[in-house]
């Protein structure tokens, strides 16, 4: 069996309206993490890089398993809960990771979500966004009040509904097939609130090496108007995967948040909000 290879580049921008960039993440093998902070000067970037420092400890290990990504969660919002406790406004942070992990003996994509940053995958030019926001922008979607086009220019669009650091904030989870030729976006809301779904499909399919496409990417995203950080990590899965023919290319497994059975389930959206920038 051919071992995994990615090639991957990451990259984090202020924005043109932020002193402070809030936004963190982790791009090592077989981990890859955005975390997007809350809580301004005070705390958004410490809780971002709680997040990040929970997950470091997984950079270059072969053998991660589901229960291994859970318990890492809940250490997350254990740190984060802490910094929050020492602010006054508190501090969260969004999460969104994408990591190898092995499953019944075999080697899978972990993504994990809290929060609004997401993970887009491309697979011969059609692009899929694996996450599901946890936000009232979403919620208002999936409700048929507001189109999916309206969502990045909606007034409540920094409103979220779950966030690590804050309790009734579960992850969702999925395990994807990995297959050779796809590639992973992960970014904060930053890029996905300025660019398009097709601006984005086509930054992914034309940016040629995951360096030159992240780095184009957060510039089309400055250039519509940066209104927030920017961060982007482009995985690139070269060798190891399953087929892009073969028939567990489509599909995934949803699971539970629960850490001690991680059980397959649909998790019910929290209806706890708070407010981004």
């Amino acid at each position: 069996m051919t071992a995994l290879q990615t090639t991957f580049a990451a990259h984090s921008d202020p924005g043109l309206r932020r002193q402070v960039n809030e936004d963190a993440f982790l791009a090592e093998m077989p981990v890859f993490l955005v975390a997007d902070g809350m809580g301004g000067h005070e705390a958004g970037d410490r809780a971002s890089a709680a997040v990040v420092d929970v997950f470091r400890s997984f950079a270059g290990r072969d053998e991660l398993t589901v229960e291994d990504v859970a318990r890492a969660v809940d250490a997350a919002h254990s740190a984060v809960g802490s910094i929050a406790s020492t602010t006054s406004r508190g501090a969260g942070s969004t999460l969104t990771a994408v990591l190898a992990v092995q499953h019944d003996g075999v080697r899978r994509w972990l993504v994990v979500n809290i929060g609004d940053s997401r993970v887009y995958r491309l697979l011969a030019d059609r692009l899929e966004q694996v996450t599901i926001d946890h936000s009232v922008a979403q919620e208002m979607v999936d409700a048929g009040r507001l189109s999916r086009a309206e969502m990045a220019t909606f007034p409540g669009r920094n409103v979220i509904t779950r966030a690590v650091g804050e309790e009734r904030s579960p992850a969702d989870y999925w395990l994807l097939p990995i297959v050779t030729g796809e590639r992973l976006l992960l970014c904060s809301d930053g890029l996905s609130s300025e660019l398009s779904d097709e601006a984005i499909r086509a930054g992914l399919t034309l940016g040629g090496a995951p360096e030159s496409t992240a780095q184009a990417l957060i510039a089309q995203a400055v250039s519509m108007g940066g209104r927030d950080n920017i961060t982007a990590i482009v995985v690139d899965v070269t060798a190891g995967g399953v087929s892009p023919a073969s028939e567990e290319v489509t599909g995934g497994l949803s699971l539970s948040s629960d850490s001690t059975t991680v059980e397959a389930a649909t998790i019910q959206t929290s209806r706890t909000r708070t407010r981004r920038g």
